[in-house]
């Protein structure tokens, strides 16, 4: 063997050690021992108790969510990739949501337009929400359209109010 592969080894002999001290270290040598049974103390569990059947990982994860209190956050998110779903396909491809804020869910859409007709289906699509996600705790939809232009930045702004009357 080489100097190399001898440190190599002796380094993997010393990372063993240090590995079995650290996890319970060599296992008592067999001979004879009396066992003794062990009561649970409360709050501990036994392994053929209650509770402690094998669950799916569904149902693992449900329990871990609402635990948590996940519950709301995940059927907001559900709501906001399914949007195609809730709204349509057409009006989903001129409307985006973007927020969920105090139980108003925020949509930005194309043009005042697509804006004023989302609007007007707003009872619907609240009834929508509410069948398919409940957790998710929509009591309203706000629907916006792009905003006025802005001239506070550039080579040409100057400080003041600027052009009022265009957009008043």
């Amino acid at each position: 063997m080489r100097r190399d592969d001898e440190d190599v080894v002796e380094e993997a002999r010393s990372v063993y050690l240090r590995l079995r001290a650290a996890f319970g270290g060599a296992k008592a040598p067999l001979g004879r021992r009396t066992k003794r049974r062990r009561t649970p103390g409360e709050g501990e569990s036994m392994p053929f108790g209650a509770g402690r059947d094998p669950q799916t990982l569904g149902q693992s994860l449900a329990g871990l969510t609402g635990a948590m209190g996940w519950d709301s956050t995940l059927a907001q998110s559900d709501l906001m990739t399914a949007w195609h779903e809730i709204a349509g396909p057409e009006t989903a491809a001129h409307s985006t949501p973007t927020a969920v804020e105090d139980g108003i869910l925020r949509v930005d859409c194309d043009s005042t337009a697509w804006a004023t007709q989302l609007r007007l289906m707003r009872t619907e699509i609240l009834t929508r929400i509410a069948q398919r996600y409940p957790e998710a705790g929509i009591g309203n939809v706000s629907f916006s359209g792009p905003g006025a232009p802005t001239w506070k930045r550039g080579p040409r702004s100057i400080p003041g109010r600027g052009p009022r009357d265009t957009y008043g």
